[in-house]
């Protein structure tokens, strides 16, 4: 029976070799999206706006198409009125008595105000209905330009990406790589966690000049020996990034050039 072969478990200084190298790449794929600048956000924000503009033309639509509704029925309701008014006077020319003429003569008074006020709604209804199809009409040229204007903005940004986008595909899969071979899980969640929170994304740096290069507070003479010992994962008691010497750095530089 063949005898297993034993895997050999990462020394301290091949994790912060692979830290330092994944932290590389994880910087040009930051570089690459500061390339795209704020285009896919204005992208995405101008199709909000667009979207927002179609959901307010349809409301005004609607608004439309129910004020046409309400003058179509108010012209009805006049028509009726009419045909009241005549069927009562025609009933006036052969009533019997003066009670019978003084309620027809009340029930051609009450429709007569039916249309008075039939009129009144349909002249506010057409007040409001030509300030909706001018609201309809600006709508409609807002949807227009910001729909040009998006265009323009997608084929800005779909140039970068095709641009950045064989390279960008390249750097994503040996940053995948990279992540699988690194052991230490709980190290790669720590360097995740302190690439995330960093404000220029960089969760490993080299001492420079006696100082942690990310914070730029004096490290100790002690604690500088034991980080080019690469013995230990150290990190700056500072800022807790993770410290490395200059001379691993350019190391990792030279293997991947």
């Amino acid at each position: 029976m063949a005898q297993e072969k034993e895997v050999k478990e990462m020394t301290n200084e091949e994790k912060l070799h692979a830290l330092y190298e994944l932290q590389q790449i994880d910087s040009k794929i930051d570089e690459l999206k500061i390339l795209q600048g704020e285009l896919p956000v204005e992208v995405k924000d101008m199709g909000d706006e667009v979207e927002g503009l179609k959901t307010r033309l349809k409301n005004i639509e609607n608004e439309i198409k129910e004020l046409e509704t309400q003058i179509s029925d108010r012209r009805v309701q006049i028509e009726n009125a009419n045909a009241a008014i005549s069927r009562y006077k025609e009933q006036q020319d052969n009533v019997r008595n003066n009670r019978e003429y003084d309620n027809l003569s009340k029930e051609i008074e009450y429709q007569a105000l039916e249309i008075e006020l039939s009129q009144k709604r349909i002249k506010e209804y057409t007040a409001t209905l030509e300030a909706r199809q001018a609201d309809k009409a600006k709508t409609i040229t807002d949807i227009e330009e910001r729909t040009v204007d998006l265009n323009q903005k997608k084929a800005e940004l779909n140039d970068i990406l095709a641009e950045t986008k064989e390279q960008t595909e390249a750097l994503l899969l040996r940053s995948q790589q990279l992540e699988q071979n690194i052991e230490d899980k709980r190290l790669l969640t720590a360097f995740k966690r302190i690439r995330k929170n960093a404000h220029n994304g960089l969760a490993v740096v080299t001492v420079e000049r006696d100082a942690c290069g990310g914070c730029h507070n004096k490290i100790p003479a002690q604690r500088q020996l034991d980080i080019r010992l690469r013995k230990k994962i150290i990190v700056c008691e500072y800022c807790g990034r993770i410290l490395i010497d200059p001379d691993m750095a350019h190391e990792v530089q030279l293997e991947n050039k």
